[in-house]
């Protein structure tokens, strides 16, 4: 139970396979023609069984060929039954490669093999392919070389022309997996096998639409949290969003949306195929996040000032040397060379001074990365300076790329270089991209470890009073509430609004303007007017009594003979906002299919179309992320210090990013959200204008009231934080695991016993590898959950002081099976902590947390010689019984 369910799809043991018979080829469809070949080509390391359905017998016979994987290449209109087939002799999973098939034939075969308890990738694959188990189940061309790099790609023709690319650029490949529309296995499937495979370090993915925004974002961040993953999505522009939906058969979305989604699930996002292959260039050489500082070596001004300006280009910083490593290295260089900004070795510059400066730049802790330009030169080796750089490398933990330029005279420079695999490039700014693309990972994937809960720690909101105004506007068929219920709305969510109040009629609106004291503004209340000013719905700086009287009849009168269908409620009355320099900022909410609410930030006021300034972000928010989120604005640059005004109240305008978060998870119904207006400056921020639209939610939550499926990010689950009674004395805190909680997790397997760790892991490692501790700590509390006991010690020094430390001294966890209806659990307690009810606690409260989640069933494995565990289990209601595949084991199993 320990290996992935795509196990027997991605590493069978034995494969069936239904394609024809290859001596009879005028029989074969293409790809059946392509596998026969592919298949034979080289040794797989398991076994292959061909099987003709026609002539081998009955079910029977072909039930004792029991394999792990059934390859079905055949006429579309025998798939069927040969998938039963297949599902009948034994199989777990099944390939079917092919192309052109429908929706409705694709929902029968996915029919069929749920039905036959079989995972299905296809139909309208090519297949995939595992180098390293001598495995081409595709149609996609030779075997790929073995590597560490994993490609899944949503086009066929893309996937031959990578795997073309690969062989003349020395890049290896753990696993390929041609993915088309309507495949049953979805690109979220394979890359949770992918986050768990020990062969892939890194991933690069072609898509052009999802199925599922929580499963593929839970996937990815899963996924990116243990190795770097390269993303290249089609239908950046209208044109091709429209190409890629109809190709893919899925969900494309906004691209800005997307943009956003990748950026917090820790992935990088290419534009073009060429910075595809870049990114794939440095993933094979195992490059991992670094800072954003780029040293250049050059033996040429030009071509260095050119990496230079595009590092700035990409907001890249230049790495240049610290005084003490210039000191040191420039004796050592030719007379002419200059090491202020650039490290200019100058046109005498031989593979020595390379070998030095790359060195020096390697050792400088002002320095993430070098990028070394060899411009041909008469005199000058490349291939003695290339050979430089590949003898560099093996002591380098930077990441060295390399930008040979030139043509003819380089060509054995450059393919010293791919042997060292050091990635190379023919012009500058190719190679800066491709390090831009290293250091966005860093960027990144501090987005990644973020884990906020649905609610922050301001004052509490009033969320009952907000879904009364909710559901009242929706009792009314209405849609679009009016600016009053939008103030209502953030109001109960303690975001600042000027006072309003609605005149009804003339009068109303001179005696309400006159309490209020002036300057007042009025606008037009309708539930039909989305912009007022369009339809001369808004007077500002009213300063009278009489003035207001008039500009209400005016108002009134105007808007009627403009928009003469819509329902006019009056006129709100309110404030002018005092803020003399204060900055418009507009914060809103859209929806996005596929991704839910997303959170924009950007320059407010009646420019905002024209300006198109907003940064979008996935909730739920932290104060982290909303200080990005406004980083990430252009109008961020007016925010401090701005042509005389003050800096604005930078946390008040963090808060309201806050309470905006708490609103989208809190209220499913919200659509769209406008705070516009909203005036910022030194003193605080107040909402002047805001337009709200909202819908019925969808009934997904199976009747939890705090569901958040609403959302593609999972908000971190707080309410399953309970502080228990130790036995013995003492109290400890239950709580869900969160990224912060790797080291102290770390801590926990090191000081185990061997036996312990054994017990856990069926391993005799002292430690969690850097990818398992990744996948531990950063979960989908949707599809799984992790509980750690957390114990404070107090330690008290030698000079008195005493000090608090948190240690986890215990974690059980679940992963929910593929049925989504049954659960897989794992538990491990620290040995000094053992007999105090931990264990218990653990459990109890890792088995109600499934409850909560509508699970049925819990399952587990313990070793035979692990009478401890296996009592626990007992004492808790756990039926024992042997584990059919292996005796070493037993399998436990409790109903929810």
């Amino acid at each position: 139970m320990d290996k992935h369910y795509l196990t027997p799809l991605f590493a069978p043991a034995s494969i069936a396979i239904l394609a024809g018979k290859a001596d009879e080829p005028e029989t074969l469809t293409s790809y059946a023609q392509a596998l026969h070949p592919a298949l034979r080509a080289q040794r797989f390391a398991g076994t292959l069984q061909f099987v003709d359905t026609h002539t081998s017998g009955t079910l029977a016979d072909l039930a004792q060929r029991k394999s792990d994987l059934a390859i079905i290449a055949l006429p579309p209109a025998e798939v069927p039954a040969a998938l039963e087939v297949a599902g009948r002799i034994g199989c777990r999973a099944a390939l079917v490669l092919s192309s052109g098939m429908d929706a409705d034939q694709a929902a029968n075969l996915k029919k069929i093999a749920r039905r036959e308890g079989l995972h299905l990738l296809g139909p309208n694959s090519l297949g995939f392919q595992r180098p390293h188990l001598q495995l081409n189940a595709s149609a996609a061309g030779p075997l790929a070389r073995d590597g560490s790099l994993a490609l899944v790609c949503q086009s066929g023709a893309l996937t031959s022309s990578i795997l073309d690319w690969a062989r003349n650029n020395a890049v290896g490949f753990s696993t390929v997996v041609s993915l088309g529309p309507n495949t049953d296995v979805d690109i979220a499937q394979v890359l949770d096998f992918l986050a768990h495979d020990a062969r892939t370090q890194s991933i690069v993915i072609y898509m052009e639409g999802i199925s599922n925004a929580r499963r593929f974002m839970s996937a990815l961040r899963s996924a990116a949290n243990a190795k770097p993953v390269v993303v290249l999505k089609a239908g950046r522009k209208p044109a091709g969003n429209e190409a890629a939906q109809t190709h893919s058969g899925t969900i494309v979305g906004s691209d800005d949306v997307f943009d956003s989604a990748l950026r917090r699930a820790g992935a990088v996002r290419v534009r073009s195929f060429v910075e595809l292959f870049s990114a794939a260039k440095c993933l094979a050489s195992r490059y991992r996040p670094v800072g954003k500082r780029l040293a250049i070596v050059t033996n040429g001004g030009g071509p260095g000032v050119l990496a230079a300006d595009w590092v700035n280009e990409i907001l890249l910083n230049l790495g240049k040397l610290s005084p003490e490593s210039v000191l040191a290295l420039t004796p050592q260089l030719p007379p002419l060379a200059s090491l202020s900004d650039l490290i200019d070795l100058s046109e005498d510059a031989g593979a020595e001074h390379y070998r030095l400066a790359i060195e020096a730049a390697s050792r400088d802790r002002q320095v993430d990365g070098v990028l070394a330009i060899f411009s041909p030169k008469i005199g000058a080796d490349s291939c003695a300076v290339a050979t430089a750089l590949a003898e560099v490398k093996q002591r380098m933990s930077k990441p060295l790329l390399a930008c040979w330029m030139g043509d003819a005279s380089v060509v054995p420079a450059r393919a010293i270089l791919l042997d060292a695999a050091i990635p190379s490039f023919r012009t500058p700014e190719a190679a800066v991209g491709a390090f831009g693309n290293i250091a966005s990972f860093y960027q990144n994937q501090q987005l990644l470890q973020q884990t906020p809960p649905p609610l922050s720690t301001l004052a509490k909101p009033d969320i009952e009073g907000a879904r009364l105004v909710i559901e009242s506007v929706l009792a009314e068929r209405r849609k679009v509430l009016t600016e009053m219920e939008s103030k209502t709305l953030l109001a109960a969510f303690h975001i600042p609004v000027t006072k309003t109040i609605l005149a009804r009629n003339a009068h109303e609106a001179m005696m309400i303007a006159t309490q209020m004291g002036f300057p007042v503004a009025l606008k037009i209340d309708s539930p039909d007017i989305s912009h007022k000013s369009d339809v001369g719905g808004v007077a500002l700086n009213i300063h009278s009594g009489t003035a207001a009287r008039d500009a209400y009849t005016d108002m009134v009168q105007r808007v009627a003979r403009l928009q003469p269908q819509a329902r006019i409620n009056g006129v709100t009355v309110q404030n002018m906002a005092g803020a003399r320099r204060g900055r418009e900022i507009c914060i809103g909410l859209v929806t996005d299919d596929p991704f839910g609410p997303v959170i924009t930030f950007g320059a407010g006021g009646t420019m905002i179309e024209l300006i198109n300034d907003r940064a979008m972000e996935l909730p739920p928010l932290n104060q982290f992320l909303a200080r990005r989120l406004i980083e990430r604005s252009r109008v961020a640059e007016t925010l401090g210090e701005w042509r005389g005004a003050s800096a604005v109240d930078h946390d008040a305008l963090e808060q309201v990013l806050l309470r905006v978060s708490e609103m989208v998870c809190a209220l499913p119904q919200l659509r769209e959200m406008d705070i516009n207006p909203l005036i910022v400056d030194e003193q605080g921020v107040v909402a002047v204008d805001a337009r709200i639209a909202i819908d019925h939610a969808a009934n997904t939550s199976g009747g939890r009231a705090d569901s958040f499926s609403h959302l593609a990010i999972l908000p971190y689950p707080a309410r399953y934080e309970h502080l228990w009674p130790m036995r013995g004395g003492g109290e400890y805190l239950v709580r869900p695991i969160h990224p912060d909680d790797a080291q102290m997790l770390q801590g926990l397997v090191q000081h185990l016993s061997p036996e312990s760790r054994y017990f856990r892991f069926i391993s005799s490692m002292v430690e969690l590898p850097a990818s398992m501790l990744a996948r531990f700590t950063l979960i989908d509390y949707d599809r799984e959950m992790a509980l750690v006991a957390v114990f404070r010690e107090r330690t008290v020094g030698a000079d008195g002081d005493v000090t608090e430390t948190e240690r986890i001294v215990g974690v059980s966890r679940y992963v929910t099976n593929p049925d989504q209806s049954s659960c897989e659990f794992a538990l491990v307690v620290a040995d000094d902590f053992n007999g105090r009810g931990l264990g218990s606690r653990l459990m109890l409260s890792i088995m109600d947390v499934a409850r909560d989640k509508g699970l049925a069933e819990m399952e587990g494995l313990v070793l035979a010689n692990n009478p401890g565990m296996l009592r626990l289990m007992r004492s808790l209601g756990f039926v024992v019984k042997p584990y059919p595949d292996d005796a070493d084991f037993r399998l436990v199993t409790h109903t929810l």
